[in-house]
């Protein structure tokens, strides 16, 4: 069985190079006392370059931030969640009374920031909502450069 891979994790294949050598040293260390070849090391090589230590070591799940807008008001709205899907479900169907959403019924999506820790995607919907620019939040669509620019910001 595989040995799982953590989230977050950069994955490469060794070189087919690294792979021949590795059974050339299998073979030879099988065979040094007329046993049968058994594979000292498994065929298939992989590479872990992990981006942060500890990410390692327990599951974070993805985060997203997202603007919704709506034509009836000419209005974004901007939010971040845990799952997406569900999260428009919930403002379509008006399940939170008092919210701002409830105000219109078009609301649409207009972009979503996805592959983001939760930290990182409140503090991204928190800057979006400081900058209370319709042009800006414009620009993101325009200009993805300034979505990764915010993602290294508050990585």
């Amino acid at each position: 069985m595989a040995a799982p891979i953590a989230i977050g994790a950069v994955v490469r294949l060794a070189s087919r190079k690294n792979a021949q050598m590795a059974e050339s040293v299998d073979a030879l260390v099988s065979n040094t006392n007329n046993f049968t070849v058994v594979p000292v090391r498994p065929r298939l090589w992989v590479l872990l370059k992990l981006q942060n230590f500890w990410s390692f070591f327990y599951f974070r799940p993805m985060a997203s931030v997202y603007i919704l807008y709506s034509k009836k008001l000419d209005r974004f709205y901007v939010g971040s969640c845990k799952d997406l899907s569900f999260r428009i479900d919930q403002h379509l169907k008006k399940e939170f009374a008092e919210s701002f959403t409830t105000s219109a019924e078009d609301w649409e999506l207009y972009l979503s920031i996805d592959e983001l820790t939760y930290e990182q995607a409140r503090l991204i919907e928190v800057h979006l909502k400081k900058m209370k620019s319709k042009t800006y939040v414009q620009n993101l669509l325009k200009y993805p450069e300034i979505i990764e620019r915010l993602k290294v910001k508050y990585s």
